[in-house]
């Protein structure tokens, strides 16, 4: 399986399992077959439902069909932490070439450049047959492409990945990442060591999840030992604490001031 090293902002290079094109394919099959469905339920609720013309309401039509298709892929990789519903079944998600969560400015370049992935033409000319199959072979050539891409690249990137910065990995393997930072914190008394955790950047904070993570894994902690140092060095922290064990704190005291602010 193909695994890839992505170097962190602690100088530390993690190791994903590349995600394979089978599972892509499958979880682009799932995702395309809940729109297509949100599509009939839609189209049957407007025009069977509350007898709605369609010419007269064209409008209409774009703004509870097509617009939301066409913001599914978005929407859900932001909400779902890179996954739509779709991959989060499959257990795939995207991630930056960072090795944490993408930025909103990747993720909308990622869907900008799959603009033709997506069949949410069909909530404003599926009552054309002909418009309908047109679309549905320009897809298929397009989709051909895209796999050509995904075939050729090192990194299986297609052209969203290449011009975002971001890679497709498996999340359910011996080096699969968890799909949140948040970790459960007993509010109870609870005494924050290290406040000075906040001025961490989101990415830095998902770096050392992943970096705890796989070092749990492997049962190897060198890794936490050099992002503790670099840690300390950059929040200017003295602690006589176990590297992995100071790196679980900081997220701890994380977590429990992100839910105060």
């Amino acid at each position: 399986m193909p695994i890839i090293q992505i170097a962190t902002a602690f100088n530390i290079d993690l190791e994903f399992e590349l995600a394979e094109f089978h599972k892509r394919l499958l979880a682009y099959g799932i995702d395309f077959t809940l729109l297509v469905i949100y599509l009939f339920s839609m189209k049957y609720l407007l025009y069977a439902g509350f007898n709605i013309d369609f010419e007269e309401n064209m409008g209409l039509d774009i703004l509870v069909i097509s617009i939301p298709m066409l913001l599914y892929s978005l929407l859900t990789e932001l909400w779902m932490n890179g996954q739509t519903v779709g991959k989060k079944i499959i257990g795939i998600r995207v991630i930056s070439l960072e090795g944490g969560e993408p930025t909103l400015g990747q993720y909308i370049l990622r869907w900008i450049t799959k603009f033709f992935e997506w069949p949410f033409l069909f909530g404003y000319i599926f009552f054309s047959k002909e418009a309908l199959m047109i679309y549905t072979f320009a897809t298929a050539i397009f989709g051909v492409a895209v796999a050509i891409i995904i075939a050729v690249t090192p990194k299986s990137q297609r052209l969203g990945d290449l011009a975002a910065g971001t890679v497709v990995v498996n999340t359910k393997s011996k080096l699969s990442v968890e799909d949140t930072v948040f970790v459960k914190v007993n509010e109870a008394g609870y005494k924050v060591l290290f406040p000075d955790v906040m001025r961490l950047s989101d990415r830095d904070i998902n770096t050392i999840k992943n970096v705890l993570t796989q070092a749990s894994k492997r049962n190897s902690y060198e890794m936490c030992n050099r992002v503790a140092m670099k840690v300390k060095d950059v929040l200017k922290i003295n602690a006589d604490m176990h590297p992995s064990q100071f790196l679980e704190k900081l997220l701890e005291d994380y977590n429990y001031l992100a839910t105060k602010e």
